[in-house]
């Protein structure tokens, strides 16, 4: 009976850990150093403002840049599995739209793909920055 009640405690305890790793995947600040760009998200909560821009209300997370304050929405997600999400993207006029995957590698690394729809850019000395359809991004 106490290796039983040992065993039932054991489970609970690791499927509580595991839940409190997994609920901190797709949560958080994730930077990429060479475009200066960034994702605010929470996948979990769904609770993100967009700053200057709370007309919009609370969303999955946002696109942004360092060097431009114009932000691209993540209006939907989807979860594929574990570490894969589904987003679906527009800018903050509703003129441009996109579709996209969001992935954490094994190495902590996120890589953002940018699929149908429109390319994310931004604008940098007055000049449009096309972001590439591949891109990696770090949490910090």
């Amino acid at each position: 009976m106490k290796k039983r009640l040992f065993a039932i405690f054991a489970a609970f305890c690791f499927a509580m850990v595991a839940m409190a790793q997994d609920s901190t995947t797709f949560k958080g600040y994730l930077y990429n150093e060479e475009y200066q760009v960034y994702l605010d998200i929470d996948f979990y909560h769904k609770n993100k403002l967009v700053p200057g821009q709370e007309i919009f209300g609370e969303l999955p997370g946002y696109f942004g840049a360092k060097r431009d304050t114009r932000k691209w929405l993540i209006t939907d997600i989807s979860f594929t599995n574990s570490t894969t999400v589904q987003l679906s993207i527009i800018n903050d006029y509703g003129s441009e739209d996109l579709t996209a995957t969001l992935h954490k590698e094994k190495d902590g690394k996120y890589i953002l793909k940018q699929g149908e729809g429109s390319t994310i850019k931004i604008a940098v000395n007055r000049k449009w920055v096309k972001i590439p359809k591949t891109l990696e991004l770090i949490k910090k």
